[in-house]
């Protein structure tokens, strides 16, 4: 049962991170079209929150107690995970080059091992460590460093920031046993953090422009309102109540590492919707990354007891979360 478990979270992490890589392909037809970056990720996460609201209010029903008491949980989750990691990473993009920025969040993998480590007495082993500099190693080549990037500290440190909120992300969504439902959990998180972004947006720490004209993707000319739909239901809603189902059944540290494969995925599809050039090097660190993830997978299955307590999602739960994205 347990091993089935497993195979269900992989797939729906999987599933996750292929549609939060989709964001990068939707939201770079926007910005083509003179949007923000603060403007597609916020209309991205209101969208998603409000189409997720229904469903949301019909599995609260007669659980208000429970929203009540994880209040401070969805808060953190929509602040730091949602709001924060997105404001961080835009704000690391403006300093560093696109590629540093992404590395730089998804150290955040990283951080969930130290987490783990410091509050649980969980201490890596020598193949988590192995995986981990394997996948850090593939990611690299993915994102082409090695030809050169400067490094300010300012972006250094927002793309540090990024890392953290992507941390809290993995380690909030693995959740507790009596943990609300993974999608009540995505609408809490979007609706907080769909506040925080709006808010910088209204205070001018977040710019945001949106022209309302056609945008060219898959190499059409198309209504605007075809990516906003993308990035909100493929790359927000799907995206995010997969990932929290998926995070609850893998736990923390492996679903952290399978988030990596997002870089891989939205350098696919950026070649495949934006026609962008997809490198040998790039295949090559793609590899890389699934063997490190491979590693830290196998490391899990010779533990001899589970990461950490992990929640166990009623039917009824998965099936309504079936219907969940990131930066």
């Amino acid at each position: 049962m347990q091993q089935r478990a497993g195979g269900v979270g992989l797939g729906l992490a999987l599933i996750s991170a292929a549609t939060f890589g989709t964001s990068g392909a939707f939201a770079g037809s926007l910005l083509e079209a003179g949007w923000t970056p603060g403007a597609a990720v916020t209309v991205r996460v209101v969208v998603a929150a409000l189409v997720l609201t229904p469903v949301a209010l019909v599995l609260l029903r007669g659980q208000l107690g429970r929203l009540r008491r994880d209040a401070g949980t969805v808060t953190v989750y929509g602040i730091a995970a949602v709001a924060g990691a997105q404001l961080c990473y835009f704000n690391a993009v403006q300093h560093l080059s696109v590629a540093v920025a992404l590395l730089l969040e998804y150290s955040g993998a990283l951080l969930v091992i130290g987490w783990l480590w410091l509050r649980h007495g969980q201490r890596p082993r020598a193949l988590t460590v192995a995986g981990a500099a394997v996948a850090v190693g593939g990611l690299a080549l993915v994102l082409d460093l090695f030809s050169g990037a400067d490094l300010d500290p300012i972006g250094v440190l927002w793309g540090l920031g990024a890392a953290v909120g992507l941390a809290t992300y993995f380690v909030l969504s693995a959740g507790k046993d009596d943990a609300l439902p993974p999608l009540v959990v995505a609408w809490g998180g979007l609706t907080v953090g769909g506040a925080v972004l709006a808010a910088a947006g209204a205070l001018g720490v977040l710019p945001l422009a949106a022209p309302r004209v056609d945008v060219v993707l898959l190499d059409r000319e198309v209504s605007w309102l075809v990516p906003v739909v993308g990035l909100s239901l493929v790359a927000a809603v799907v995206a995010y109540v997969t990932g929290v189902i998926g995070a609850r059944l893998l736990g923390a540290k492996i679903a952290s590492f399978v988030g990596l494969t997002e870089v891989l995925f939205a350098v696919l599809f950026a070649w495949l919707l934006l026609g962008q050039e997809l490198t040998v090097w790039q295949l090559v660190g793609g590899l890389f990354v699934l063997g490190g993830i491979g590693l830290v997978q196998l490391d899990e299955l010779r533990s001899p007891g589970p990461e950490i307590p992990v929640a166990v999602v009623p039917e009824t739960a998965v099936a309504g979360g079936a219907d969940r994205s990131r930066s």
